[in-house]
């Protein structure tokens, strides 16, 4: 009894020690199996056929398994290998169901072959040091403990083929060229899709040369990371030794059903040290293996170290599940994808099996074209799984043959088999000199044919372009605006061969980037920057696998800056106002079946609206009816066309008509001060001394509302003043007729001239037409003109006349006749109150040019004393000498009188 004690003792104590080291393990190590273990040759034979392990997916009752450990040579420690299978975890298997294997026994050098038993669903080896009774103790723990190997079976494989997943991600980045962060991410999404992992999206946001290191620096953890932030390793160090395996069966990151980074076979763990807890003997102890199959070896790999101590080490591997064999249900990523069988590495873009891609069981690859499609004269394209690549690419390389049945004796010996290529490193180096039957549609479908293992399969069919697409055009509602980056759609009979798609730049191509269009099947949305472009014709190159041609593809680019906001034309109006930006490109308007053009004076200063006028016989095309009458309330969509072609909608509205003026009659009352009066040559030309009265009728509406206000301003806006019945300024001369009073150098001031104008302002703020009412004109003052007797032959020095007066420099220039030959120019800056001109070539008038306005022309006539008759006697008898004249001027022989201003050459009425 005390012997019991003590042994009971000594367990318990082992135990705790077991499961303390464990803890302390799998929380350093994170339980991750990266120690490595011995091989295993296993290959498998199912009737005629015969496959390595690597590439059988299942196993299925009947199976033939040639097994053997590849120990080196120099083994020390003799090691048993057994092959055990389970039935479920409620039927124990039977003795017969165990193997034996002593691998220093020269018996089983070649190792042993086993035959899978009816009803078998599990098959595991085992492989331990030699002891005493280590066969039986083996058996009598699987068959004591049955479900919990069963457990142990099913998630050493899923952790393996977890694994084996991971293990292709990291290896596929080793073919990314370091720093190549746009080709990291592109290969790293197409590795994802297909290996069905979830890289870390925040190593993408590293530097470029710190992207690959991110993505490798943590292997699983990364891979399967589920953002939940709790390790593994935290929660196995938490609690105590008796609720280790309780805290880990608890965490999210450990659960298969949380998905967390050990999701695949931690499982697998926690049993096998459930297992160790309660099946522990003296002997041995249970640590799990996962297989990496390669060829004819299973590849092991330990989370922990194997000990040839007691309790000695059980290194536990799972063979394939004994099961029916399941297709692998490849689909398409997108399923509107369409492939081109003339890309030299055509890519069939596959997902929902990532065995495919991580494994060795799909092999004899092919695409089955349909319809009796050929290529290069086959209907059969070999295929190879590449997960770099995102697909089922199309190759050149020879698919695999099942191996035939041979010895195990012979199979080393025999070289004349074709050994199966290891999926490790695809072979993409060569690929396929494609050429299409010309005969036959554009687009076609093939099918997914090949191997699972030791079954044929049929898979997923997919559309496929077997012809280069023609008829390149631009999508509707496609176009192009300067100044910033478009999407363009292009469309064609077939677009799945285009290969690259460039801006054409005057022999410089600009490479753009392109993608199927999601929505529309046959159209490409392609990026066309043109931040930089100038509006005009923009040529888009298309090349094609398949063939050399090029097709150009051209489009309008339009300028960004037009933007139309409305139209807004008042009742009775010929002429509306639009509204927006960009408008010096508008052509033309047809605003209810009537064309409009632009005004002449353009855009406004602001360049936010523009005038439209009504062209005057330009109605409807079909009709020949009276432009449409509008309607205050009226509204609608009118057309604008744009100098660049294009043609863009625009709402317009109406509303109530403007008030409207007529101008009857303009009286002038000239004030000439206290100089010579002048009558200006043109009746337009308005002087601003002058008092004007305007006699105005209003036509819409019909009387005249005392609300309403009339504005007087020049044409430039500059000056401006408003006169209502309210400050005395308009007079009613009845209901419908009103005088408005105006004296422009008081209202203006002293500074203004230029063209004038009227409207009319309603009550609220609505402004009529304007109304021209002519030019104002600022006049000089003239005093008198004073003229000597000497002509010039007399007396060449002799000035001739001067002017006298104020506001001199207002004056443009003074002529001696009509044709302004003999022409004066008052110099700019001239503040004088006289100037010197020459006689007038008639010797009476003098013609003037105002400054304001150089077409109103006045005249000054002067009263000029004849000169003296010559005397008969010799000029030394002449009794008085001629007295000389002062040197500031002429000296007149007698007073002249003041000059009388006369009509100009325009007949104008002297006053």
């Amino acid at each position: 009894m005390k012997r019991r004690f003590r042994l009971g003792v000594r367990i318990a104590l082992h135990l705790a020690a077991v499961a303390v080291s464990c803890a302390a393990a799998m929380g350093q190590a994170a339980s991750r199996f990266d120690l490595t273990g011995p091989s295993i040759s296993v290959h498998v034979q199912r009737g005629e056929q015969s496959l390595p392990i690597a590439m059988v997916p299942n196993l299925q009752a009947g199976d033939k398994l040639t097994i053997h450990a590849d120990l080196p040579r120099t083994q020390s420690v003799r090691m048993i290998l057994i092959v055990a299978f389970l039935r479920g975890s409620t039927n124990p298997p039977p003795d017969n169901w165990f193997t034996e294997l002593k691998t220093w026994d020269k018996r089983f050098a070649e190792g042993v072959t086993v035959a899978v038993p009816q009803e078998a669903q599990q098959a595991l080896i085992f492989l331990a040091p030699e002891t005493g009774g280590d066969f039986s103790t083996l058996k009598s723990a699987v068959t004591g403990r049955p479900g919990t190997f069963v457990r142990a079976s099913q998630d050493l494989n899923e952790a393996s083929f977890e694994q084996a997943r991971i293990e292709r991600y990291m290896q596929a980045l080793q073919r990314v060229s370091e720093g190549s962060s746009d080709q990291l991410l592109d290969h790293s999404k197409k590795l994802a899709a297909t290996l069905n992992l979830k890289p870390n999206d925040d190593c993408f946001k590293k530097p470029a040369d710190q992207q690959m290191a991110c993505l490798r620096q943590t292997g699983t953890q990364l891979l399967l990371d589920d953002g939940h932030g709790q390790t593994l390793a935290s929660a196995l160090t938490s609690g105590d030794t008796a609720n280790l395996i309780g805290a880990v069966a608890g965490t999210p990151m450990a659960t298969a059903n949380g998905a967390g980074m050990y999701s695949a076979y931690v499982g697998t763990v926690i049993d096998l040290v459930r297992l160790m807890s309660g099946i522990h003997t003296a002997h041995f102890q249970y640590i799990p293996a996962i297989a990496f199959p390669d060829e004819e070896s299973l590849n092991l790999r330990l989370n922990t170290a194997p000990s040839f101590h007691n309790p000695k080490s059980v290194i536990v591997v799972a063979l394939p599940a004994i099961q029916s064999s399941v297709a692998p249900p490849l689909r398409l990523q997108d399923v509107a994808h369409v492939s081109c069988l003339l890309q030299p590495r055509m890519v069939l873009p596959l997902e929902g099996a990532p065995l495919v891609y991580a494994t060795s069981f799909a092999h004899d690859l092919h695409l089955h074209l349909n319809d009796g499609a050929t290529l290069n004269g086959k209907t059969d394209l070999p295929l190879i799984a590449d997960a770099f690549e995102g697909g089922l690419m199309l190759t050149e390389a020879r698919g695999r043959k099942p191996l035939p049945v041979a010895a195990p004796e012979a199979r080393d010996a025999d070289a004349s088999h074709e050994k199966p290529a290891s999926q490790s490193a695809p072979d993409t180096t060569t690929t396929m000199p494609l050429i299409a039957d010309k005969d036959g549609p554009m687009q076609i479908t093939g099918t997914l044919q090949g191997m699972w293992g030791f079954d044929t399969f049929s898979g997923v069919t997919v559309p496929l372009q077997r012809l280069p697409g023609g008829g390149w055009t631009a999508a509707e509602q496609s176009d192009l605006f300067t100044g910033r980056e478009n999407q363009l759609r292009l469309h064609a009979d077939g677009t799945a061969c285009a290969s690259t798609i460039a801006l054409d730049q005057g022999g410089h191509d600009s490479p753009l980037k392109w993608k199927q269009a999601a929505d529309r099947k046959n159209v490409l949305q392609v990026s066309v920057p043109l931040e930089k472009a100038a509006p005009g014709s923009v040529h888009l190159l298309v090349k094609q696998f398949g063939t050399p041609d090029v097709e150009k593809v051209a489009v309008t680019a339009y300028s960004d800056k037009t933007r139309l906001e409305a139209i807004r034309i008042h009742a009775g109006d010929t002429a509306a106002m639009l509204a927006g930006t960009g408008l010096g490109g508008i052509v033309s308007v047809k605003i209810a079946g009537s064309d409009y053009k632009p005004s002449p004076d353009g855009p406004s200063a602001d360049g936010k609206s523009l005038q439209l006028v009504r062209e005057q016989g330009k109605q409807l095309a079909d009709t020949h009816t009276k432009p449409v009458a509008f309607i205050s309330g009226d509204s609608g969509t009118a057309e604008a066309k744009l100098a660049d072609g294009r043609t863009l909608p625009v709402s317009y509205s109406v509303d109530t008509a403007r008030p409207a003026l007529d101008l009857l009659r303009k009286t002038l009352k000239a004030d000439s001060g206290s100089g010579i009066p002048l009558t200006l040559s043109s009746e337009d030309a308005i002087p601003l001394n002058a008092k004007l009265t305007l006699a105005l009728r209003s036509r819409f509406p019909e009387r005249f509302p005392r609300s309403e206000k009339i504005e007087v301003a020049l044409t430039d806006g500059s000056l401006k003043a408003t006169l209502s019945l309210a400050d005395g300024s308009v007079v009613l001369q009845d209901s419908h007729t009103a005088l408005a009073f105006l004296t422009p150098a008081k209202t203006f001031g002293p500074s203004a001239f230029g063209p004038i104008q009227v409207r009319a302002v309603g009550n609220d703020g609505t402004t009529g037409d304007w109304i021209p009412l002519g030019t104002l004109v600022r006049t000089p003052v003239i005093t008198g003109v004073t003229c000597t007797r000497a002509t010039p032959k007399e007396d060449p020095n002799d000035p001739g006349c001067q002017i006298n007066g104020k506001d001199l420099y207002l004056l443009g220039s003074v002529a001696t006749d009509n044709s302004f030959q003999n022409e004066t120019e008052v110099p700019l800056g001239f503040a004088g109150d006289s100037i010197s001109v020459p006689r007038p070539a008639d010797n009476h008038t003098l013609y003037l040019k105002l400054r304001d306005d150089p077409d109103v022309v006045s005249t000054v006539t002067a009263i000029v004393p004849p000169s003296p008759r010559r005397s008969a006697t010799p000029a030394s008898a002449t009794t008085a000498p001629a007295t000389t004249p002062p040197a500031n001027g002429p000296q007149p022989d007698a007073a002249i009188p003041q000059a009388a201003a006369t009509p100009g050459p325009a007949g104008a009425a002297q006053q």
